[in-house]
């Protein structure tokens, strides 16, 4: 049987199947790029709910996997050479499992570092301005007198979706006919914004054409259906 016990997370999050990958996340719109590819993919893993509520990923144990402390993470006992792999970014995820299954990533050279600017498009751009729209629209933020952090961040986030609404035009998906990692790293975030963000009409999201029919084409799939909702929440 594998042993893990050398990494400390572990500890606090004992793996009851050590042969299997080790998710340890929350379904947010970050933690679901992970769980979706790996429903996708049908990889055999185990999932750990961390409490970000709870402070969790500022224990020393989580802080050992991913110095950042910020979710998700993974720890992958059949990594490269057959040794362990710890990794965190939840895009760095999605390329390495996307590398390990060859699935969701194009083989064509040209076609596959198209497909990872798209992801640094979501990480750079898509995942920080929606994330300050919820913040400044639903949580504490939405407490500020001075409303031209919201302004600001309501202008860039309508924004990037026109961008994608321009990509999309004539495509299924971000790639064309191919459903890839660029797709699921954005569909958490863009179903967020008008979801649990409750910021559609600010950003006018019913304006759009091809995004909206993108987005209910991602939700209707099964593995995202499941990857949505994982790890439950207690």
């Amino acid at each position: 049987m594998t042993d893990l016990s050398s990494f400390p997370i572990t500890r606090r999050w004992p793996a009851a199947h050590p042969d299997r990958l080790q998710l340890y996340s929350l379904p947010t719109p970050n933690g679901v790029k992970a769980s979706i590819m790996l429903e996708e993919i049908g990889l055999p893993y185990e999932v750990h709910l961390i409490d970000i509520g709870a402070n969790e990923t500022w224990t020393p144990e989580y802080l050992s996997l991913n110095p950042n402390g910020k979710i998700p993470a993974i720890l992958d006992p059949d990594g490269p050479g057959g040794k362990p792999l710890a990794l965190f970014e939840s895009g760095a995820i999605l390329l390495y499992l996307a590398d390990k299954t060859g699935k969701f990533m194009p083989a064509d050279v040209a076609r596959r570092y198209e497909t990872i600017q798209w992801v640094f498009f979501q990480m750079a751009a898509i995942g920080p301005m929606f994330g300050q729209v919820g913040f400044f629209h639903k949580f504490a933020g939405r407490e500020y007198e001075d409303k031209r952090p919201l302004k600001r961040y309501v202008d860039e986030a309508r924004r990037l979706l026109g961008v994608l609404e321009t990509r999309l035009e004539g495509r299924d998906w971000i790639m064309g006919d191919d459903y890839t990692i660029a797709d699921i790293s954005m569909l958490g975030w863009v179903r967020n914004l008008i979801g649990f963000y409750d910021a559609g009409a600010l950003v006018d999201y019913g304006s759009l054409r091809h995004v909206p029919a993108w987005l209910e084409r991602g939700l209707a799939r099964p593995a995202v259906q499941r990857g949505l909702t994982i790890p439950a929440r207690g």
